[in-house]
């Protein structure tokens, strides 16, 4: 459970995407295209480019910020549309990179996760998510958890891989208070339906112990 893949492509990286791709603005669908292209501006994720012909002139209003390229490809802006989607899936965030894997698989490891030296959960039957570029994420039964070291949140995070999260927790100990560091998906996409109910922790903010070796956190581009 240690190591974390590196990004499959370089940055400035162009790939055919053979998915319908479509976004929606005020109630109406102003993009649409099976000719997009991805595009690798961050080494961990990429974005759409579109055809011109593909998008509608509203689009490009509400879009000051997008570029048109000189192969007659508009990059734009994602945050300026009410949702995007891949065939009639909705996608969060960014596009699903075409080079990313991810695995809910369960397993017998015995995962044990501490912070300031309190134990917040243990397990000997996770869910363990692999995602390529980032770390194992070992998802618990709450029943594993602690619950007298979680406090409710408000914040809601989404991801392209796993969808919109139901619920975050605050962590606190004897040492003080750590802010939205657990996590659960009440109906995550259905690649990873495992995790559904589940709790995860930010491996890169917390102690985790596999089969009784304690792992380095790790730093990733989410930290």
């Amino acid at each position: 459970m240690s190591g974390i893949p590196g990004p499959a492509v370089p940055v400035g990286h162009v790939a055919p995407c053979p998915r319908r791709v479509r976004a929606r603005l005020g109630g109406r669908v102003v993009v649409d295209t099976t000719d997009a292209r991805y595009l690798w501006e961050h080494p961990w994720y990429p974005r759409w480019l579109v055809p011109a012909g593909d998008v509608d002139p509203a689009a490009l209003a509400a879009d000051p910020g997008h570029r048109r390229r000189d192969d007659g490809y508009l990059a734009l802006t994602w945050s300026a549309f009410d949702a995007w989607f891949e065939e009639d899936e909705e996608v969060h965030v960014h596009p699903r990179s075409p080079y990313v894997r991810v695995d809910a698989l369960r397993s017998r490891r015995r995962v044990r996760v501490e912070l300031d030296g309190v134990v917040l959960a243990e397990s000997d039957a996770p869910v363990l998510l692999f995602e390529t570029g980032l770390p194992t994420r070992a998802y618990l039964d709450p029943t594993a958890v602690d619950p007298a070291r979680l406090e409710p949140s408000d914040t809601r995070t989404a991801c392209p891989y796993k969808g919109v999260t139901s619920r975050y927790w605050t962590v606190r100990t004897p040492a003080g208070r750590h802010d939205d560091l657990a996590w659960s998906y009440d109906h995550p996409a259905p690649a990873v339906a495992r995790i559904a109910g589940l709790i995860a922790f930010y491996d890169e903010r917390v102690d985790v112990v596999v089969d009784g070796v304690r792992r380095e956190r790790p730093h990733t581009h989410l930290t």
